[in-house]
């Protein structure tokens, strides 16, 4: 489904002391870290349909993001794919694939397999797969404003049908070893109405109960998609009425400060970036930054050159010559968005058909010493 690529009616409460002083302060639960090892950061590339494949974790993570989730995955597309197992995967639903073609360089790990599907058999047969795969955790997506399928329930759907919701839940811990974790992605309700506001109770309180290891609560309403502002402040007394669990935020996080600021207004333990990581590597070099006490610097044309190159290469390794340049096309608007003339180099790339074309016309625009017209 398409997506708004910038901020939306944002609405927040202010920190309680400046971001930098925040950010100084920010540590990552020791939790955390020991369910997920290297998870070593209270922020992480989220999941993102259509958007976080391989190429684009594999640039987060070089630019600082230290847990990255894959965009949601389809229970009947992982079965469908079992006959061909043994003649190998798919590439894209593989986390090991990039590594096996470039070397430790390409490590996707540790990574989330984000799985949505109706029936809990086949999210449970799915749910085996990924582990078969090698995903360190098994994340259910509960928040994905998908159209819903025929009488049935899929993504953030789920919330308006808690009893069946759970009945997932309580199939995909069942058949995921003790060894590997299990998470679950929200959203706090299906819409305003006091019943969906105590379905999304059910299902949050019933996760943790079942072995759920952290909650990612997205603050907007399913019927919202992702439009109108997200509101914090229901993450805020979420964290409050349940201090004890490991709770994750997600919503408007579209600079390094976001990240800082939600941590700091609704106590989550971790911030979940997505369409502020499109075209954007650096929030997470610049959080890091923030953490260290060190200002953030923008990244020179170089710096953008660089990593526009990165990531089309990874997008060949991942999809072949023919596809990677159509893949590539959906990051321009917002890898552009720092060049002067951004409209003119999206127009341009966007025309590319062949990589040939993608890698003269990076270097055209961006060079060592500054822009190009």
């Amino acid at each position: 489904m398409s997506v708004e690529l910038g901020p939306s009616g944002i609405d927040r409460p202010a920190t309680s002391r400046p971001i930098d002083e925040i950010a100084r302060d920010a540590t990552i639960d020791p939790r955390v870290t020991a369910l997920a090892p290297g998870f070593d950061a209270p922020f992480f590339q989220a999941g993102l349909a259509g958007f976080s494949d391989a190429a684009m974790r594999i640039v987060a993570r070089r630019h600082g993001a230290p847990y990255c989730v894959t965009e949601a995955m389809l229970d009947r597309f992982l079965l469908d794919l079992e006959p061909t197992k043994a003649a190998g995967r798919s590439s894209r639903d593989d986390p090991n694939h990039l590594r096996g073609v470039l070397g430790s360089e390409a490590d996707d790990h540790p990574i989330a397999g984000q799985l949505m599907g109706s029936e809990p058999d086949e999210m449970a047969a799915a749910a085996t797969h990924l582990v078969e795969l090698g995903y360190d955790t098994i994340d259910v997506n509960f928040a994905c404003p998908v159209k819903k399928i025929s009488r049935k329930h899929r993504g953030g759907h789920f919330l308006s049908a808690p009893f069946e919701a759970t009945e997932v839940l309580q199939a995909v811990r069942d058949v995921v070893p003790d060894t590997i974790s299990t998470t679950v992605k929200l959203r706090r309700a299906y819409d305003e109405t006091d019943e969906m506001a105590y379905a999304f109770e059910v299902i949050f309180d019933r996760a943790y109960e079942i072995g759920y290891s952290w909650a990612t609560v997205h603050c907007r309403t399913v019927q919202q998609k992702y439009k109108g502002p997200s509101r914090w402040t229901s993450l805020a007394a979420l964290t409050e009425r349940y201090p004890d669990r490991l709770i994750f935020g997600s919503g408007d996080i579209w600079t390094a400060e976001d990240i800082f600021a939600m941590l700091d207004v609704t106590g989550v333990h971790a911030v979940s970036v997505a369409r502020g990581a499109i075209g954007n590597p650096w929030i997470f070099e610049h959080a890091r930054d923030l953490m260290a006490g060190r200002i953030p610097v923008e990244p020179t044309a170089a710096v953008q050159r660089a990593v526009l190159l990165e990531h089309l290469e990874l997008s060949v390794a991942l999809y072949g010559e023919w596809l990677a340049p159509r893949f590539m096309r959906k990051f321009v608007a917002k890898f552009v968005e720092r060049h002067p003339d951004a409209k003119r180099v999206k127009r341009e790339l966007v025309g590319c058909a062949e990589v040939a074309e993608w890698r003269a016309t990076i270097d055209r625009n961006y060079s060592d010493d500054g822009y190009r017209a």
